[in-house]
């Protein structure tokens, strides 16, 4: 739920004031009750008519931890008080007018806005009828986005390794980070994942087992997949959450190759579960954790899942079958199990899903975890850098998924043990392939785009967004 912060800006003058007060009440008691209406939690900073009180109202709404402030213009208002307003926040400001022609909101909306402007002072201008759902949703996003990004500040990612396979891309500079997200990296090695999975509950871990054997299904080899090593696997989903626990990690990412994959087991488990809100125990939090311990990935991963609370897909770009006009989003056990039906039930997720023995890439063993992403409208995003500058890579595109035949023919072009996502986007391929900037792509269900959008702007982060 987001908090939204509602501070309504009225004319100075006494008798005017008095006359409007009425009026400003009846459009933003109606605004109010749409955002409530909505679902956001609403802090009412009253109204505004003196130097005073517009400092103290606007003080008042910060202290609430608001995600942004709304500055309501029902009527024409002096300009200043939006000025001393916005100074005693830090939030990120939308101003608001109403359209109803009897007075000029919106004249004080765009003599405010223009003051803010003078002084370098960024703010969205929104404007229509207090109870239009359509402005209500347009706050809502406004929200969202900036409750993610603030959500990033303070925040730590925990590093588990270092560059994969020369990977330029996985890897960003810490010190960007901090100054521009306000995100710390901790950095962890591998062997402490392998050290803590040894000493790690083998009841539980038995348990984990039980629950993928029951739900999933599980296609033991007695060389590459066994039961031991299934147990192994979720031996170090346990170390990874302890280890977040203990060194308070927001979201995380874990190199895996070769180290692991060669001598312990591959990751595929852990970083399924991690990234499902649900295990054995039950509904869960999601820890975003990126495979290859990509950074740019899990930052992407950790905005799209601030602004959606949804898991959030993590796929290589593997392929393009030109005769469908359909990619195969295809990377080694990375989906979280929830997208292969997006189900708030786990037994219909992992109905779905297959255990199968790792591919000759993972020597170590372990299990792959197979599924087919359910079929759906999508965004896509990935932060890439180009020439050191951060920049948000926005698509939409449609999950797809076929007959079984058709499924299984179209896996087996690839890797058919790992995890897919048929996907077609809304971009020309040639567009596509010349200008992403990665080989890691993230996706959410429904559109995103005007959150993300948002999101990226609070950063300072330039948007490159492709449509057809």
């Amino acid at each position: 739920m987001t908090r939204i912060g509602v501070i309504a800006i009225s004319d100075g003058r006494d008798h005017v004031h008095r006359r409007n007060t009425g009026f400003i009440r009846s459009k933003v008691d109606s605004f109010i009750a749409a955002l409530t209406a909505a679902g956001h939690d609403v802090i009412s900073g009253g109204l505004v008519a003196t130097n005073t009180t517009a400092t103290a109202a606007a003080r008042s709404v910060a202290a609430a931890s608001v995600d942004v402030t709304v500055f309501y213009y029902g009527v024409w208002s002096f300009p200043h008080f939006t000025m001393l307003a916005a100074d005693a926040t830090t939030t990120p400001l939308l101003l608001v007018a109403s359209t109803d022609p009897a007075e000029p909101g919106l004249v004080g909306m765009l003599a405010a806005g223009g003051a803010l402007d003078q002084i370098g002072r960024r703010h969205t201008r929104l404007w229509g009828a207090p109870d239009d759902p359509a402005l209500a949703d347009d706050v809502g996003a406004h929200a969202r986005a900036a409750g993610a990004v603030a959500s990033l500040r303070g925040s730590t990612f925990g590093r588990f390794g270092g560059r994969p396979m020369g990977m330029n891309t996985a890897v960003a500079n810490t010190d960007q980070w901090m100054r521009q997200f306000g995100v710390d990296v901790e950095e962890i090695d591998q062997y402490e994942l392998v050290l803590r999975a040894e000493k790690a509950d083998a009841a539980e871990a038995a348990r984990g087992r039980e629950w993928l054997e029951r739900l999933a299904t599980v296609h033991y080899d007695g060389a590459k997949l066994t039961p031991e090593l299934l147990e192994r696997q979720i031996r170090a989903y346990l170390a990874v959450r302890e280890l977040a626990a203990e060194r308070h990690l927001d979201f995380s990412g874990i190199k895996s190759q070769p180290e692991l994959t060669e001598n312990f087991a591959t990751m595929d488990v852990a970083e399924a579960l991690l990234n499902d809100p649900y295990d054995w125990n039950g509904p869960k939090t999601v820890h975003v954790t990126a495979t290859e311990s990509d950074m740019d990935g899990a930052l992407t991963m950790q905005l799209m899942h601030r602004i959606t609370g949804t898991p959030v897909l993590f796929a290589d770009v593997r392929h393009h079958h030109p005769d469908r006009d359909v990619w195969d989003l295809c990377n080694s056990g990375q989906h979280a199990t929830w997208f292969a039906a997006r189900s708030g039930d786990p037994a219909e997720n992992l109905g779905r899903v297959h255990l199968y023995p790792s591919v000759f890439f993972f020597p170590a063993g372990g299990a792959s975890v197979a599924h087919f992403a359910a079929p759906g409208r999508m965004t896509l995003a990935r932060l890439t850098r180009l020439d050191g500058a951060y920049r948000l890579q926005l698509v939409m595109g449609e999950f797809e998924c076929y007959d079984d035949a058709t499924n299984t023919a179209l896996a087996a072009r690839s890797t058919p043990e790992w995890p897919h996502a048929f996907t077609r986007l809304d971009v020309e391929a040639t567009v596509f392939l010349r200008g992403f900037g990665a080989n890691h792509i993230h996706a959410v269900p429904g559109d995103r785009r005007r959150e993300l959008r948002v999101a990226a702007e609070l950063l300072g982060v330039r948007v490159e967004e492709w449509t057809r």
